[in-house]
């Protein structure tokens, strides 16, 4: 019989798999992805790695160089964004043609909501339409709501379908650690294991009060909720909004002078300013983050009196923001970013 479902659709590897596609002659080699592409460089991350990279230990967040020495005969390739956002945009088109409901969740990822009878062959669908259509594989994961079909698309990685439900809930979770589950990171799993909760099974057992105590009124509650198995079963289709913009960029050599921190917050600002512009929305705040050697970061915000898109008005905010920072120490990372004020109906 005909029921509700939602599905996790997340696409493999993505801009890795992207980036195949334009070198076709890449494929069964160890790529790596990020920066300028140059593995020389200082302070630069991979965005992402293929398989064959990752067999090397190497992983997207990892500096480049530290890829270097651990894959030596990867490939290296830059990051290309609009590249990445317009084969996203290709791929949730596909989905919004099939009679299902689509929340675009990111480039890579969305939630599908239908009622079916038959979840697995509507996945197998999704699939094998995303395929045809982009070249792109995904894996599709099948809950009674986000939390379940979330952590089911990682179990069908890489390019399979899982369902996970109240059914077989407890069975494939129950002996996972904590952080396994979507919202909880490592710094929480660490308190919950300093309360004897290192396990999903141990955080369903728990007695809510004590949640609360220890985390507060609401996370803790909702940590219970999400060892139940619970969560959000609707699928939102107003169309995805940026709530906002920033631009940061890193130094090879460190700032220690005040004129050229501000220079730089002012470079970023005008580009933050332009990428309102250009997106036709206004900036209500404005938010400067710095961040010092060794990994220091200190950020300091500041709402706008008229909320605006005008360069020289966010520079000027900007800076006065930044004028709120100490720097007392080399800065190495510096970043602006802004909040929009919600679009028009």
């Amino acid at each position: 019989m005909a029921r509700s479902w939602i599905l996790h659709v997340d696409l493999d590897q993505f801009i890795a798999a992207v980036e195949l596609l334009r070198h076709p002659e890449l494929r069964g080699r160890p790529v790596v992805v990020g920066g300028s592409g140059d593995p020389t460089a200082p302070r630069t991350v991979a965005a992402t790695a293929t398989y064959e990279a990752r067999e090397h230990g190497v992983h997207s967040g990892m500096p480049l160089r530290t890829a270097l020495r651990r894959c030596p005969d990867a490939v290296f390739l830059p990051s290309d964004p609009p590249a990445y956002e317009a084969a996203s945009e290709r791929v949730m088109a596909v989905l919004r043609e099939l009679p299902v409901l689509v929340e675009v969740w990111g480039w890579d990822e969305a939630f599908v909501g239908a009622t079916v009878d038959d979840p697995e062959a509507l996945a197998a669908g999704l699939r094998a339409a995303v395929l045809d259509r982009t070249a792109l594989s995904c894996s599709v994961g099948i809950g009674d709501n986000k939390h379940q079909a979330k952590l089911a698309s990682a179990f069908a990685k890489p390019g399979g379908i899982f369902r996970l439900t109240g059914e077989n809930w407890a069975e494939v979770m129950n002996d996972r650690p904590t952080d396994a589950l979507w919202g909880i990171g490592a710094r929480t799993a660490r308190k919950l294991a300093g309360l004897g909760l290192r396990t999903v099974a141990d955080l369903a057992a728990a007695d809510p009060a004590q949640l609360a105590r220890a985390f507060g009124p609401v996370n803790g509650p909702w940590y219970h909720y999400l060892a139940l198995g619970r969560g959000e079963a609707e699928v939102v289709t107003t169309p995805w909004v940026a709530r906002g913009h920033s631009r940061e960029t890193t130094f090879a050599r460190d700032l220690t002078d005040r004129d050229a921190v501000a220079a730089r917050v002012a470079e970023l600002a005008g580009q933050v300013a332009s990428d309102a512009a250009a997106a036709g929305r206004l900036c209500a705040r404005v938010t400067v983050k710095v961040r010092f050697t060794p990994f220091l970061t200190r950020t300091r915000q500041s709402t706008l009196p008229v909320a605006t898109a005008d360069a020289l008005l966010l520079t000027e905010a900007a800076l006065a923001v930044l004028g709120r920072v100490d720097l007392d120490r080399p800065v190495r990372l510096l970043g602006v970013a802004v909040e929009y004020t919600p679009p028009e109906a």
